[in-house]
């Protein structure tokens, strides 16, 4: 004859398992719905993008050492900032595409920001923009002054990038070149390597001047 205790013992772990069914049962079917419910609110259009526009870069050729214009059609963002830093990454794309006229690894990511900042008295003394970051990407919509545009370069770019005074004088003018075609109000630009002021672009291209962006745009195939 079984004891009572364990009788009881018994239907207690009965009841407990039954109860515990339920739970994971009711845990299943619960689970089961949001997955239904996630899959029917999934977005059936894909999301908006920026419309394409035409635009006008500077391509470095390193045979002749000029740069002649080309044209791209890029979905491009209306925020002035955002803007530049597409159209400069789109420029770095053609360099770092095999058979490139002027190769230098890295491509469009190289580019982690482009401020634009209203040309100061004295733009040689203009403050980086992990300084003046807020409402630093773009002049106030009243301003149509002459812009100064601080490009923040990745670390990884300037490492990778091949030395000499003349293929670093190329990537540099041909920066500043494709900013000025594209946004006619920047006169002035700086370069800052990971939101840090940085010497030499890899030994011979100085970062530390001011570039006036309207000399670094060449007439058709002329030598920067």
């Amino acid at each position: 004859m079984i004891p009572r205790h364990q009788t009881i013992l018994f239907i207690v772990l009965f009841a407990a398992s039954a109860v515990m069914g339920v739970v994971l049962w009711q845990l299943r079917e619960r689970a089961h719905q949001r997955l239904v419910s996630g899959q029917d609110s999934a977005p059936t259009q894909a999301p908006a993008i920026a419309p394409a526009e035409q635009a006008t870069l500077l391509v470095a050729n390193e045979d002749d050492g000029s740069m002649r214009t080309q044209y791209q059609s890029l979905p491009l963002p209306q925020d002035p900032g955002a803007r530049a830093r597409a159209i400069l990454g789109k420029l770095l794309d053609l360099y770092a595409a095999p058979g490139a006229a002027h190769p230098v690894p890295g491509g469009g990511g190289s580019v982690a920001q482009v401020f634009l900042l209203p040309v100061p008295g004295q733009a040689s003394e203009a403050k980086s923009p992990v300084e003046s970051s807020a409402g630093a990407n773009a002049a106030p919509s009243g301003d149509a002054g002459p812009q100064l545009a601080v490009v923040n370069l990745t670390s990884a770019f300037v490492a990778s990038h091949p030395s000499g005074l003349e293929t670093e004088t190329l990537t540099v003018l041909s920066l500043c070149g494709t900013l000025h075609a594209n946004l006619p109000r920047v006169t002035e630009v700086r370069f800052l390597v990971d939101g840090q002021p940085r010497a030499t672009l890899a030994g011979h291209a100085d970062l530390t001047r001011t570039y006036l962006a309207a000399e670094a745009v060449p007439s058709e195939g002329v030598h920067p």
